[in-house]
C-alpha cells in the first residue's frame, strides 16, 4: 500500500513539467514546515529559557543587594527605586516578615506565600512561574537564599518582545507559503519552456562534466534561444579550466579569510562586550566608567580598522585598475609622510630623518604614499631608541626606496612570513599599538599590484632594513634662450 503511494507521488517515469513541479514542492515545503516548526517551538522555547535566565540574573542582583542592606528602612527605600526603575514588582519573605512592593507602592496580599513559585521543594533554590493578572501575563522568579533565609521574588509583565515574535511568526508562515505557491508555479511555467534540444543540451553538457572538454554542443532546433545556448555553452567549455582554477583560488581565499578573520574578531569583542557589561554596573565610579569606556572604543576602533584592512586587501587582490600611475616628485612625498609620521616617533624618543633629494618615479602616488606610511608606522612601532630614516637613491632605471630603522630586528625565522595576513613578530607589542597585522601585507599587495617586489634584511639588536624599487621618470627640462 505504501509503495503505490509513493509511486503515484514520485512515478518512476514523468514528464519534466511534473518532476520540476514535484521537486520544487517537495523542497520548498520541507523548508517551509522545517521554518514553521521551528518558529513555533525552538524559537519560542529559546526565546523562553533565555527570558527566564534573564529574570533569574535580576532576581539574584535583587536578592544580594537586599541581603546587603541590614537597614529596614533603606531596606524598603532600595526595593521601591528598584521597582520603580525597572518596572517590577518585588517581594520578600523573610522570618514571618513580608515585603512586598509593585512600582514603588507597599502591596497587601495574604496568600503570597500560597503561590506556587515561593515554595521550594528540598534542594530546590530557583522557581519560575507565570499567571494572568487583571489580563495580563506576568512572570515570575524567585530564589531562596541559603544563608539569610530569605525567599526574594520578582514579577514582570509579558516583555513587548514575545508580542513581537508572535507576528514575526506569522509573517514567517504566511511568506514562505507564499514562496511555495509562487515555487510550484513558477515550476510549471519553466516546464513550459522547455522542449526536446534540452536532450541534446544535457548529452553534450555531460560529456563536457567528464573532462571532455573539446565536445562541441550541438543542437537541431530553429529555436533562437536554444542556439544561443549551445553557442554559450561552447564557449564555456572552452573557459572551464581556467574557471575551475579561479574558483579554487577564491574557495581557499574564503577558507583563509574565515579562519584569519574568526580569530582575529574575537578578542576584541569579547573585551567590547565586557566593558559594556561592566558599565551597565550601577556601583561604578565615574573614573572607572570613563576607564571601560575608554577601553571599549579602543577595541573597536581595532575592528574598524581590521575590516578596513582587509576591504583595503581585497580590492587590490581583484581590481587591478585601482592603481593609476603618474609621474611625481619623490622627496615631497617623504616631506608629507614625515609631517605625518614625526609626531608618532617623537612620542617614543625616535629622530625620524627623510632628508633626500629630487627625483622623479612613475607611480600610484596615493598607494605609494601608503605604503611608506605602513612601512614608517611598524619602524616606529617596533623601535624602541636611536632613528628611522626614509631614503632612496637611484639604481639603474629604477629608484630603490628605503625605510630603515635602529630597532631591536626581526628573528630569521620570521622573516620569510612577516608579509602574511596576521602574522606578527611581536602580537603583544602589535595590539598594544593598534596594529590589526595586514600593514604589511597591504604594502606587499600594492607593490604586487604595480609589478615590484618589497624585500627586507634585518639583524637582532641593530635594525631592520626594508626596500622596493618604482620605475625612475626623466622630466623635461626647461627651455634655455640665449641674450
Amino acid at each position: 500500500m505504501f509503495e503505490r503511494i509513493v509511486e503515484r507521488i514520485f512515478p518512476s517515469r514523468a514528464t519534466t513539467q511534473t518532476w520540476m513541479i514535484l521537486t520544487l514542492l517537495l523542497v520548498v515545503g520541507i523548508a517551509v514546515a522545517a521554518v514553521g516548526l521551528y518558529i513555533t517551538f525552538v524559537l519560542r522555547s529559546e526565546v523562553q529559557i533565555a527570558y527566564q535566565q534573564t529574570m533569574l540574573q535580576q532576581t539574584v542582583r535583587v536578592a544580594e543587594l537586599v541581603e546587603a542592606e541590614q537597614d529596614p528602612a533603606r531596606r524598603l527605600a532600595l526595593v521601591e527605586t528598584m521597582t520603580l526603575f525597572g518596572e517590577l514588582r518585588i517581594s520578600i519573605l523573610q522570618g514571618g516578615r513580608v515585603l512586598d512592593v509593585d512600582r514603588g507602592a507597599p502591596v497587601r496580599e495574604g496568600t503570597l506565600d500560597r503561590h506556587p513559585e515561593m515554595r521550594f521543594a528540598d534542594g530546590v533554590e530557583v522557581n519560575h512561574a507565570r499567571r494572568k493578572e487583571d489580563g495580563k501575563l506576568v512572570f515570575y522568579t524567585a530564589v531562596k537564599r541559603e544563608a539569610s533565609g530569605m525567599i526574594v521574588r520578582v514579577a514582570q509583565p509579558r516583555p513587548i518582545l514575545f508580542g513581537l515574535i508572535g507576528r514575526l511568526q506569522f509573517t514567517l508562515i504566511v511568506a514562505m507559503v507564499m514562496a511555495l505557491l509562487l515555487a510550484v508555479f513558477g515550476s510549471w511555467i519553466a516546464a513550459q519552456r522547455v522542449t526536446e534540444p534540452l536532450v541534446a543540451i544535457r548529452n553534450s553538457a555531460k560529456a563536457i562534466s567528464e573532462g571532455k572538454l573539446d565536445e562541441e554542443i550541438y543542437v537541431d532546433s530553429r529555436a533562437a534561444e536554444f542556439q544561443d545556448l549551445a553557442k554559450s555553452l561552447n564557449l564555456m567549455s572552452d573557459t572551464f579550466k581556467e574557471k575551475i582554477d579561479e574558483l579554487q583560488k577564491m574557495a581557499a581565499l574564503q577558507n583563509e579569510f574565515i579562519g584569519n578573520v574568526s580569530h582575529e574578531v574575537r578578542n576584541p569583542i569579547f573585551a567590547v562586550g565586557g566593558y559594556l557589561e561592566a558599565l551597565a554596573s550601577g556601583s561604578l565610579t565615574e573614573d572607572k566608567r570613563k576607564f571601560y569606556a575608554e577601553k571599549g572604543l579602543t577595541n573597536l576602533e581595532r575592528l574598524n580598522n581590521l575590516f578596513s584592512d582587509l576591504i583595503e586587501i581585497a580590492r587590490l587582490e581583484y581590481r587591478e585598475d585601482l592603481i593609476k600611475p603618474t609621474t611625481f616628485e619623490l622627496s615631497e612625498l617623504l616631506d608629507e609622510v614625515h609631517d605625518i609620521e614625526t609626531a608618532k616617533a617623537a612620542e617614543k624618543g625616535l629622530e625620524l630623518i627623510v632628508e633626500n633629494p629630487v627625483a622623479h618615479v612613475r607611480a600610484d602616488r596615493a598607494r605609494i604614499r601608503q605604503v611608506l606610511i605602513n612601512l614608517t608606522d611598524n619602524a616606529i612601532a617596533y623601535s624602541d631608541e636611536g632613528t628611522v630614516r626614509c631614503r632612496y637613491r637611484r639604481h639603474l632605471d629604477k629608484v630603490r626606496i628605503e625605510v630603515v630603522d635602529t630597532g631591536k630586528g626581526i628573528p630569521e625565522e620570521h622573516l620569510e612570513r612577516i608579509f602574511e595576513r596576521f602574522h606578527r613578530v611581536d602580537p603583544d607589542r602589535s595590539r598594544k599599538s593598534g596594529g590589526t597585522g595586514l600593514g604589511l601585507s597591504i604594502v606587499k599587495q600594492i607593490l604586487a599590484a604595480h609589478g615590484e617586489n618589497i624585500h627586507v634584511e634585518s639583524t637582532m639588536g641593530r635594525g631592520t632594513r626594508f626596500w622596493f624599487e618604482l620605475p625612475y621618470e626623466e622630466t623635461a627640462r626647461p627651455t634655455q634662450t640665449l641674450a
